[in-house]
């Protein structure tokens, strides 16, 4: 059974984007509630970037991986 539920150019954007929240949080925004959250929060897309399956996708019913096909 296939779990995944993300197509790749949503896994490469979520990759991204978490990594540079993380980034952002540790190098950029320093101590304070901003980068505490940007530490917090950018592990939520990177972390479904990886896997690539998004809880709240399978909740809502979306996906943006087309089945039948390999993208």
């Amino acid at each position: 059974m296939e779990f995944r539920n993300e197509a790749n150019w949503d896994r490469v954007f979520r990759i991204l984007l978490g990594a540079g929240m993380l980034f952002l949080g540790w190098f950029v925004l320093g101590e304070g509630i901003f980068g505490a959250a940007f530490r917090i929060f950018g592990f939520v897309p990177l972390v479904t970037g990886l896997l690539g399956w998004c809880p709240f996708y399978t909740l809502f019913g979306i996906a943006t991986k087309r089945y039948g096909r390999t993208d």
